[in-house]
């Protein structure tokens, strides 16, 4: 009677994203075992951004820890434009292609693809990449069946990034009293978080960081200030310079915020959520200085979180080029200076040099989510 194993029983399990998807493919590839490579890269409309983000099946992949503009890769705008998925039975077809991309996916060996969009609530997600070494590979018989595959997995990932998502909306509200409070604007969230993903994408090899992790990371970086909710106005709309014990109760706003971020978890019955460590690591030390002269721990080197230095980074970048009602705007230039003299001291050196490096992208930002007179 109990004889069946459930190929996809691990769907049910508290196990990573990425072993979902990878049980998934190895159900697809009982059936079809030309499917070699199964890729995911998510799509952010705030600055038209394709993201790679997860893959399954080789070893080594063609793609990871890359991003492009929807609007600079036409095969990909035309799928949308379509509003149908893509075959590509012979890859060939792309010899020619100026785009990295494709270079990168042909040097690889990949001769056919199966590409379908992925949408939540009508609107687009992202992209399921298929590949395979042979051609002519994907039939419409063959697509029939692979089809619900795809539908699977883009539910599977669209459910694990949402859960994120909705986690951080229940306390949007609460995050924008305080912001309210403190004069940070919602811009701010969204600059740095993107330089704070741009930076992850930087150091990725040398920190062995996932796609996965990275979009994590941009995703929790907005909440590494929630602990100021707790601080009481006198201490942080204080327009001077705060006494001994004030600061003393500022720097308690890191402990107070995984605090809550643990009460949140809890309450929403996600403490075991997949990356539930990244988001408790950007709050509590995002404050913390490779030098041993941070809070609340006094951490050093790599004892600090990988997530929480590069958080830094793009936070004090952010704070210092944004104009404040206590301080006009810093100049990117002088706003690199000041982080070369931090680097090694306060901020881990490897990641001023991944923002500074990347000045065009951050620059980018800063014109697409510029402020308001509303911030």
């Amino acid at each position: 009677m109990f004889d069946h194993e459930d190929r996809l029983g691990s769907l049910h399990q508290n196990v990573s994203l990425v072993s979902k998807v990878q049980a998934i493919h190895a159900a697809l590839r009982a059936r079809f075992d030309f499917v070699q490579r199964i890729a995911a890269a998510v799509y952010d409309p705030g600055t038209d951004a394709i993201q790679t983000f997860l893959h399954t099946g080789e070893e080594s992949t063609p793609l990871t820890h890359y991003s492009a503009k929807l609007s600079d890769a036409p095969s990909l705008h035309e799928i949308i434009e379509k509003g149908r998925p893509r075959v590509v039975n012979d890859l060939s077809l792309f010899a020619e292609s100026g785009h990295e991309h494709a270079q990168r996916v042909a040097a690889s060996g990949y001769r056919s693809s199966y590409t379908m969009p992925m949408y939540h609530q009508g609107k687009l997600f992202g992209f399921l990449f298929f590949n395979a070494y042979e051609t002519d590979c994907f039939g419409e018989e063959v697509l029939s069946q692979i089809d619900p595959f795809g539908h699977l997995i883009a539910l599977t990932i669209i459910n694990d990034l949402t859960t994120m998502h909705t986690l951080l909306a229940s306390v949007k509200t609460a995050r924008d009293m305080a912001h309210a409070r403190d004069g940070e604007t919602g811009s701010h969230l969204d600059r740095m978080s993107r330089f704070a993903r741009i930076i992850a994408q930087a150091v990725a090899d040398r920190y062995a960081l996932s796609d996965e992790t990275i979009e994590r990371i941009f995703i929790f970086s907005p909440l590494h200030d929630i602990g100021k909710i707790a601080i009481p106005d006198r201490v942080l709309l204080k327009p001077g310079k705060l006494d001994a014990d004030e600061e003393a109760l500022m720097r308690t706003h890191p402990a107070r915020g995984r605090d809550m971020i643990d009460q949140m978890l809890t309450h929403f019955e996600l403490g075991q959520m997949q990356g539930s460590d990244i988001l408790r690591n950007i709050a509590l030390f995002h404050h913390e200085s490779v030098d041993g002269s941070g809070y609340p721990d006094g951490r050093v080197g790599d004892s600090i979180p990988v997530e929480a230095r590069i958080v830094a980074v793009a936070d004090i970048f952010d704070a210092l080029t944004s104009r404040r009602p206590y301080k006009p705007a810093w100049s990117n230039d002088d706003a690199f200076t000041l982080l070369r003299q931090l680097a090694g001291k306060k901020l881990d050196v490897h990641c001023v040099d991944a923002l500074i490096d990347n000045r065009d992208k951050i620059e980018a930002i800063q014109q697409h989510f510029q402020e308001n007179i509303l911030g």
